[in-house]
């Protein structure tokens, strides 16, 4: 199993083991993580959701090969309802990060409400250098979080960063070392074991409030200009020369 779900002292895990793929993310897997966000959300007995990967890696992103031969074409996609239901999932949301967090590793951070990341994480945003556009909102939550001029370096240029500059910027909570990530993410999440269920729920709800419309508006302006250049020549070129293990050619496009 690509995804590994249980529900151990209130916390609900959704685990990523794909590492022979570096837990690259397929439409299957985005369905899975979507309907285990969602059982979570019905269980009275949840207080909590833990997201984790590996140790040696958080996940990849998108499986390339999987989204090229099952693009996402409209909201209803796997990827979307991944999206749409966590940020629907009223209990707390807890990521721990261990490896590379890349693309959608980084973006659904963004979302969470603790992340924890390790001294070795390495995390980056490359949509464009593959011909597409941010996505899961990060083009509304970066700049918020990093200001324009980073978000720019980060969002544009696709420029790696760590752990530490992602608890600078707002992203992360804690670095710590790669083997204390997943225990210490789990002890918070315990902790709302001890706290009021309802209170918990309203309180995440009023702090999400202000932004909420507003990021599923850029989901689906996201979304919009992602699919169309998916289709595109630039996205085309990149993933060919992936593929091919080449460096992509983009000097005939204007």
């Amino acid at each position: 199993m690509s995804i590994k779900t249980h529900t151990l002292n209130g916390v609900a895990t959704i685990e990523i083991a794909r590492p022979e793929k570096k837990n690259a993310i397929t439409a299957a897997m985005y369905s899975e993580m979507a309907d285990a966000l969602r059982a979570a959300q019905a269980d009275a007995t949840v207080r909590a959701v833990l997201i984790q990967g590996q140790p040696e890696i958080f996940t990849s992103g998108n499986d390339l090969e999987d989204f090229m031969n099952a693009p996402a074409r409209d909201l209803n996609a796997p990827v979307f309802q991944f999206m749409f239901a966590l940020l629907d999932c009223e209990k707390p949301l807890i990521a721990a990060v261990t490896g590379a967090a890349i693309g959608i590793g980084t973006t659904m951070l963004l979302h969470c409400d603790f992340v924890y990341v390790s001294d070795e994480s390495r995390l980056a945003m490359p949509f464009v250098a593959l011909g597409l556009v941010p996505e899961f909102a990060s083009s509304l939550v970066a700049p918020v979080l990093m200001g324009h001029r980073r978000a720019a370096e980060y969002l544009l240029l696709g420029t790696p960063f760590n752990g530490e500059q992602a608890v600078e910027m707002g992203i992360a909570n804690a670095v710590l070392p790669s083997k204390e990530v997943v225990n210490h993410a789990r002890r918070v999440a315990e902790r709302f074991n001890g706290l009021p269920p309802s209170g918990v729920r309203e309180s995440k709800k009023l702090l999400r409030r202000a932004d909420a419309a507003k990021v599923r508006e850029q989901i689906e302006a996201e979304a919009q200009v992602f699919g169309a250049r998916l289709r595109g020549p630039e996205a085309q070129e990149a993933f060919q020369a992936f593929f091919q293990k080449r460096q992509p050619d983009f000097s005939k496009f204007s």
